[in-house]
């Protein structure tokens, strides 16, 4: 094979034409080498590629055939003009920024060429389009042949801060058991994945206090409430979520997002003057969860029932009266925040009803009709069991009844599942107060003259947002 080696070749004649090879021939250019254009390409077939422009376009613009364009219309919109048509010219346009939608492309024809048969401008409207021309002939002009609507882009995902933060696979807990701020940072690409689950629980009520003195009857006093419980879960969320879950659903913002968590309500004092106190509210964004009502305290003279609250407190037991329940659901939500707390303790020496749970209302002492006034107090409601920390946990139980006389001796009611305290034997020790961080409702004292008239306190609330992070 022979070989010619120069550093330039010429026409013979000044601007004339220089040939490589006779038709059918095969020009072959080897691996690794490059060919560069620095003027006019014509012949090469191109009808349905570009050559990229990098640099985004943010005014108006006159296209060049052959190339695409990046328009960031973030300003403002932009008119780009096509360049005089010749069959095979060919142009594109993408949305830089992703604004096509806010602020318009305008494609213009230039002079009396046509975009698709029309001598008027095209509109780019669809946020991320991409589009391509190509100039076909002068009845149709310029010939849409690509229309990409399809908008990718990176995913991004919610970033925040604040709580005690841990993993579930693709989620994010964020666990307040204490005011805190909820702070978002980012927001993820896709509108529904700002949409948080979340659990918000209220601080459960005190316990009311039993009471024993040789010229009244023995009574015993009344579980705490639990705290209100409420729950919602993101429409991408996967977790098994509880009975209750239906909130109001939160789409979350990149700002800043105060958490109240109540703390809960103090058992009734001694000397009895007081039913136990209420739990106190838990707060995120603009969803409230109520605290739990106080359980009705033995001999009270300013009460005749349990508290009113997220769930009611339970019902002192009655010398020939019933102490009745609080209400729960108090103020009214839906789903219900909680349960009414147990009512139906009329004889002398039964034991105290049980404060309500998110799903149960509290148990009366010895049950519905016992056998005799010698009975245990009433179980707490039970509460809502949710898996949004990955694993299931029952929140918002209501406190037991105390037990009722001593002679023979007698039980304090069970605590409801959900960190509702136990209430207090007879004889024994006081009433056990709600779990801190599910908010359960303290345990009724007994009809006692000894410690196990006294009753527990309530337990903390707790609010838990769920994010997909990745």
């Amino acid at each position: 094979m022979s070989e010619v080696k120069v550093n330039k070749i010429s026409p013979r004649t000044n601007c004339g034409t220089v040939q490589l090879g006779d038709s059918g021939d095969t020009i072959t250019i080897p691996a690794g080498a490059t060919i560069t254009n620095n003027g006019t390409q014509t012949g090469f077939g191109r009808t349905g590629t570009v050559d990229w422009n990098t640099t985004p376009k943010t005014s108006d613009f006159t296209a060049v055939n052959g190339d695409g364009f990046f328009v960031n219309t973030t300003s403002g919109a932009i008119t780009a003009t096509l360049p005089a048509g010749s069959a095979g010219a060919i142009v594109a346009f993408a949305d830089y920024a992703n604004t096509f939608d806010t602020n318009a492309l305008r494609i213009s024809p230039n002079g009396s060429d046509k975009i698709g048969g029309t001598n008027a401008a095209a509109l780019v409207s669809t946020e991320g389009a991409s589009t391509t021309f190509v100039f076909v002939d002068s009845t149709q002009g310029w010939k849409q042949v690509n229309d990409a609507t399809l908008n990718t882009v990176g995913a991004t995902f919610i970033t925040a801060t604040g709580g005690t933060i841990t993993t579930s696979g693709d989620y994010k807990i964020h666990t307040f058991t204490g005011p805190g701020t909820f702070c978002v940072s980012q927001l993820a690409t896709a509108p529904a994945n700002n949409e948080v689950s979340y659990i918000v629980v209220a601080g459960g009520g005190g316990g009311g206090a039993g009471d024993f003195a040789p010229s009244l009857p023995e009574r015993s006093g009344g579980g705490g409430g639990a705290g209100g419980f409420r729950e919602s879960k993101s429409g991408v969320d996967c977790y098994s979520a509880s009975p209750l879950e239906g909130a109001t659903n939160i789409s979350v913002t990149a700002s800043a997002f105060p958490i109240s968590v109540g703390g809960g309500g103090a058992k009734a004092p001694m000397p009895i003057t007081a039913n136990g106190t209420p739990g106190n509210n838990s707060v995120f964004s603009t969803v409230t969860s109520a605290g739990g009502g106080g359980g009705e305290s033995a001999h009270n003279p300013s009460s005749s029932s349990g508290g009113p609250g997220g769930s009611g407190g339970g019902g002192s037991s009655g010398g020939g009266s019933s102490g009745g329940g609080g209400t729960g659901n108090t103020p009214p939500v839906s789903p219900p925040q909680g349960r009414n707390g147990g009512s139906g303790s009329t004889n002398p020496g039964q034991g105290g009803d049980g404060g309500g749970g998110a799903t149960a209302v509290g148990g009366v002492g010895g049950g519905p009709s016992p056998p005799s006034p010698n009975s245990p107090g009433g179980p707490g409601g039970a509460g809502a069991t949710t898996s949004i920390t990955g694993s299931p946990v029952a929140y918002a139980g209501g406190g037991g009844g105390g037990g009722g006389s001593s002679s023979p001796p007698t039980t304090g009611g069970t605590g409801g599942t959900g960190g509702g305290g136990a209430g207090a034997n007879n004889p024994g020790s006081a009433g056990t107060a709600g779990t801190n961080g599910l908010g359960g409702g303290g345990g009724g004292g007994a009809a006692s003259g000894g410690a196990a008239h006294c009753a527990g306190n309530g337990g903390d609330g707790v609010v838990i947002i769920r994010y997909k992070f990745q």
